[in-house]
């Protein structure tokens, strides 16, 4: 479905990945996880083709993405994007409509199908009691599912979600990896950038471990969700355990002793007591 060889990305002449090849199959949920600032979002923009390829190729679905019209990008892959700002008081309903853009005219208003789509979108990610409702005074984890509902009822095979589950709760950070999970099972491929590593290792079929311009590993999450390769990538001492419980993947950042940081401190606080400028 996803095909990406020595693909070098960025952005305002800026190199951010280099020589990144990796292929993804019908039905995979595959991870990209990172350290900020990685590159992750950028290569999902570039493969989106919201970014130009600096260098290298990618094909969707065996066709070059630089060849693609806008529309028939758009009814193959659905794009979630990180931020979305809406200024303006539309609806859920107005919202989930949106995803069925590719299939209109420019002159054409929404059929029958389409309301029904959306409808059928809306119950599936359970914001149906949402519909009328502006996306604005909604809580984040609302939000979230809101425009999950907006990119099913885009109805492509593929789907890119750029950090779906960041700043929502733990229940809500589940309940999109299990909308993924379900997608994939039903033959969606599923391309999304995480942070939440421990719901990365239980939901996703494979994770590409993107740091330092590069990528550092590729494949089932056992395998990349290692001591030695997350603290590579990360820069600080990563510890991955098992939980005895639950077979889960718990993942920490080992303290240091916290000496030099306690020194700093109290100076900090002595020149602060005696009325010096602290810099």
């Amino acid at each position: 479905m996803i095909r990406a060889e020595t693909i070098y990305a960025g952005y305002n002449g800026q190199v951010i990945l280099e020589n990144v090849s990796f292929t993804v199959g019908t039905g995979e949920i595959v991870g990209l996880i990172g350290p900020n600032g990685a590159g992750k979002s950028t290569l999902l923009k570039t493969l989106r083709g919201i970014l130009p390829l600096l260098s290298g190729s990618a094909a969707l679905m065996g066709v070059d993405i630089e060849t693609l019209p806008a529309k028939d990008f758009a009814r193959r892959v659905a794009y979630l994007q990180q931020h979305v700002e809406m200024t303006f008081a539309y609806t859920a309903r107005d919202v989930v409509l949106s995803g069925r853009y590719p299939y209109l005219s420019w002159w054409s208003q929404e059929k029958a199908e389409d309301l029904a789509i959306a409808e059928a979108c809306m119950a599936y990610t359970g914001v149906s009691e949402l519909a009328d409702k502006p996306l604005h005074a909604m809580s984040g984890g609302q939000r979230q599912r809101v425009l999950l509902a907006k990119v099913l009822a885009q109805q492509t095979p593929v789907l890119f979600l750029d950090e779906p589950a960041t700043g929502l709760d733990l229940i809500y950070q589940e309940e999109i990896f299990r909308f993924c999970r379900e997608l994939a099972a039903a033959g969606k491929t599923v391309l999304l950038v995480a942070h939440e590593l421990s719901l990365a290792a239980r939901f996703c079929s494979r994770l590409l471990l993107i740091a330092h311009g590069s990528l550092l590993a590729d494949g089932a999450p056992q395998a990349v969700l290692t001591d030695e390769l997350l603290t590579k990538a990360y820069g600080a001492p990563v510890r991955v355990v098992e939980n005895p419980l639950t077979r889960h993947a718990e993942i920490y950042t080992e303290a240091s002793d916290g000496r030099e940081n306690a020194h700093l401190l109290s100076v900090i606080l002595e020149r602060s007591e005696r009325g010096e400028t602290v810099v």
